[in-house]
């Protein structure tokens, strides 16, 4: 039987330390388009699939390109 090591104990605390801000920015970010993106059209549920679908990746796009341009055509 083998036992863990320190690097082991390491790399299991570095993908934590990433993954736990990573859930959490794809929740803020379901949370908010949910509540804030327009409801005309379908480009609420196209950034709900693409945040869901694209996990982490999915919140960053919609964080980097959908929330600037909604905050300056809609104000919100």
């Amino acid at each position: 039987m083998q036992t863990i090591g320190l690097p082991e104990y390491c790399v299991i605390l570095g993908v934590g330390l990433l993954a736990l801000p990573g859930t959490a920015l794809w929740i803020w970010a379901i949370i908010d388009c949910a509540s804030t993106e327009s409801d005309t059209g379908n480009t609420k549920i196209v950034w709900i699939i693409v945040i869901v679908i694209g996990h982490f990746i999915g919140a960053l796009l919609y964080l980097i390109v959908r929330r600037p341009e909604r905050k300056r055509t809609l104000g919100r």
